[in-house]
């Protein structure tokens, strides 16, 4: 069973996972994301924070939502350690909820082309390419998504 839940971004926990997706990202695009994320943006009422954790209360996944814009929000550090099925569906379900109850009315994220597990992914989950926005304005490693929460 993977329950997800608003979580301290400082946390143990929430840090070593980070390590593990930067760590994931620098071997499959050669950068480890963190150019765009800082976690001192989590401290914001429009943004969250969530750990998917597994039965035993192990951290295993986490995520975020950022505002972009008052009905727009950005889809931030999306990992799953992989070591049970359902994390990253358990983990969108829960921000795409989260998301909707905060106002927003469109998520927005970006990814690299090269990293295929998660374009299928949010394809596979309704996200529709769109231009590149902000700052993947002209970076062609990077592809954009979006998704109405309406």
């Amino acid at each position: 069973m993977i329950t997800v839940e608003k979580s301290d971004p400082f946390s143990s926990e929430s840090h070593r996972l980070i390590e593990m997706l930067s760590a994931e990202l620098a071997a499959i695009t050669g950068e480890n994301g963190e150019t765009n994320f800082s976690v001192e943006t989590m401290n914001n009422d429009k943004a969250l924070w969530v750990l998917a954790k597994n039965a035993h209360g192990d951290a295993i996944g986490c995520g975020a939502i950022r505002p972009l814009t008052q009905n727009i929000a950005e889809l931030k550090r999306m990992f799953s350690d992989r070591s049970e099925p359902g994390v990253g569906s358990a983990l969108l379900t829960f921000l795409e909820t989260s998301a909707k109850q905060m106002g927003y009315r469109e998520l927005k994220l970006e990814t690299r082309h090269i990293n295929l597990r998660a374009v299928n992914f949010y394809e596979k989950n309704g996200y529709v390419r769109i231009d590149n926005y902000g700052p993947y304005i002209g970076r062609e490693e990077a592809v954009c998504f979006s998704k109405s929460l309406y």
